[in-house]
């Protein structure tokens, strides 16, 4: 029987974030801490780099995803990458809400911990974070109009500073 395990790695290690986030795409999950359900959502806007002197991880979460409710509640969060067989899986927690469903049971996901916070168990690669600073996109502040056809809603991103704390990667053992 395979039993999946995860190694630690060095963000250093991981590979290019903009083939991983905006090609691959990325579950970003947290836990409600009100009835403890986990809830994750897909996104394919983000970035992988340095500030501060710290590994970090910027997310970008609309104000009514629920995950946006979660991680406001939360200090620690995580990313998780999966591997192309997951496409399907990926794309059901990118369109459904997690306020009305189990979309993680649905998707034929599950969780694990590591160190203290939930994590997608059928993830390739996991980014344990560690929230440093939000704040939100400014209409006021984009230089090139054509981007605000991106928000017709006005509903513009919080945008979600993480350090990465730990990286891992998934070792499949016989």
């Amino acid at each position: 029987m395979e039993q999946n395990i995860f190694r630690e790695i060095s963000p250093i290690e991981l590979e290019n974030a903009m083939q991983k986030i905006g090609k691959e795409w990325m579950l970003i999950t947290a836990r409600d801490e009100n009835n403890h359900r986990v809830n994750a959502m897909t996104a394919s806007w983000g970035c992988l780099g340095v500030l501060w002197g710290k590994n970090i991880c910027v997310c970008f979460v609309r104000p009514q995803r629920h995950t946006y409710e979660l991680l406001e509640q939360s200090e620690r969060c995580s990313i998780a990458f999966l591997e192309e067989e997951y496409r399907e899986a990926l794309r059901l927690c990118g369109t459904k809400s997690g306020r009305n469903t189990d979309k993680l049971h649905e998707a034929g996901l599950h969780t694990d911990v590591l160190d203290g916070v939930d994590v997608i168990a059928e993830a390739d690669t996991v980014l344990v974070c560690r929230k440093l600073y939000v704040d939100d996109l400014k209409k006021e502040c984009f230089l090139d109009p054509a981007l605000l056809a991106n928000y017709a809603a006005g509903d513009y991103h919080r945008v979600y500073v993480c350090e990465i704390e730990k990286a891992y990667r998934k070792e499949r053992e016989r």
